[in-house]
């Protein structure tokens, strides 16, 4: 990743690098991204301090090596507390305009703080925290650096959306061959997954929209006759929102098993076999999903194109793992 600057906007760089054929990152002016907030950041965001126990930290459900995820089914919190849902991707998580698979919260200065209070996570609260840091100098120190102030909430759910804002994800093989032209990126049988998943058979691309691989709405995908969780209803309180979750990017999707919103699906193949019979018919399911009739073939390439979506150089990066 390294510390270059975005060359889209030299006037007021950005200390992480960011495609060109991605969309302009935007950030908050009171947040605006330097070496010293990112640093605070990713020393939070490894610090199992944050939990009431001391035993978890942010990374423990959002590993680098998975992408920032965890590999279970739900997330395990304090005392193995188990959540109720599928720990997602903080892949690109800089561009994403809501966050939770139900959107329930607008900004990822905001969303930083949730897991800190959850029951189900970390259970404890910023001001326990601040307590045990008291008389920590390199705190002290990168907080003054940061934001110019002593260890408070607001330097907190800011450094650590500050960190998170460098996950950038753009490296992968598909980019080298989409955005780089390198021709010998993808294998024949992942050439022929990249024609099914944007062409007019399989049309994944209508919600997993690239370069990001999702349009950021909520679908209902016919997981379920009737979901345990209401989805997006549990925040506009509509019928028709029942079932509606967050489209996930697809970037490093082979990382990230267990799959959907609830970890439900194992694999790779269950999830495209899923999209492949069309769905359970609920109510709300999305005019997308429908039975896509792909052979053994067929399921084998969009399968080899997914797992093109891994970017080595991300899930490998120094600058994002544990400082």
């Amino acid at each position: 990743m390294g510390l270059a600057a975005c060359e889209r906007d030299v006037e007021h760089p950005l200390p992480v690098d960011v495609p060109e054929w991605f969309p302009e990152m935007v950030v908050p002016a009171d947040n605006a991204l330097t070496a010293d907030r990112i640093a605070l950041g990713r020393r939070l965001f490894y610090d199992p301090l944050l939990s009431r126990d001391t035993s978890i930290s942010c990374s423990s459900c959002h590993a680098q090596a998975m992408a920032f995820t965890d590999g279970r089914q739900v997330g395990l919190g304090v005392g193995d507390r188990a959540g109720k849902r599928n720990a997602p991707s903080l892949t690109n998580i800089a561009f994403v305009p809501a966050f939770n698979a139900d959107g329930g919260i607008g900004t990822l200065e905001l969303q930083a703080q949730g897991p800190i209070f959850l029951h189900e996570e970390m259970d404890f609260t910023i001001a326990g925290f601040l307590e045990r840091i008291a008389g920590d100098d390199t705190y002290t120190a990168m907080f003054g650096a940061a934001y110019g102030r002593r260890p408070d909430a607001f330097g907190i759910s800011r450094g650590l959306a500050a960190f998170e804002r460098t996950f950038v994800s753009g490296g992968s093989r598909f980019d080298q061959y989409e955005y780089q032209s390198v021709s010998t990126a993808l294998s024949a049988a992942e050439l022929r997954g990249r024609d099914l998943f944007l062409g007019n058979v399989a049309q994944c691309a209508q919600c997993h929209t690239p370069p990001l691989f999702t349009t950021f709405a909520y679908e209902n995908i016919g997981l379920y006759a009737v979901y345990a969780d209401s989805g997006r209803a549990r925040i506009t309180g509509l019928a028709q929102d029942n079932g509606r979750f967050k489209v996930p990017t697809l970037r490093n999707i082979a990382l990230t098993a267990p799959y959907m919103h609830d970890g439900s699906m194992a694999t790779l193949r269950d999830a495209v076999a899923h999209f492949n019979n069309g769905g359970v018919g609920h109510a709300n399911q999305s005019a997308h999903v429908r039975p896509l009739g792909l052979a053994p073939q067929q399921v084998d390439d969009l399968v080899a194109f997914l797992q093109s979506l891994t970017d080595e150089g991300f899930v490998n990066d120094p600058e994002l793992s544990e400082p």
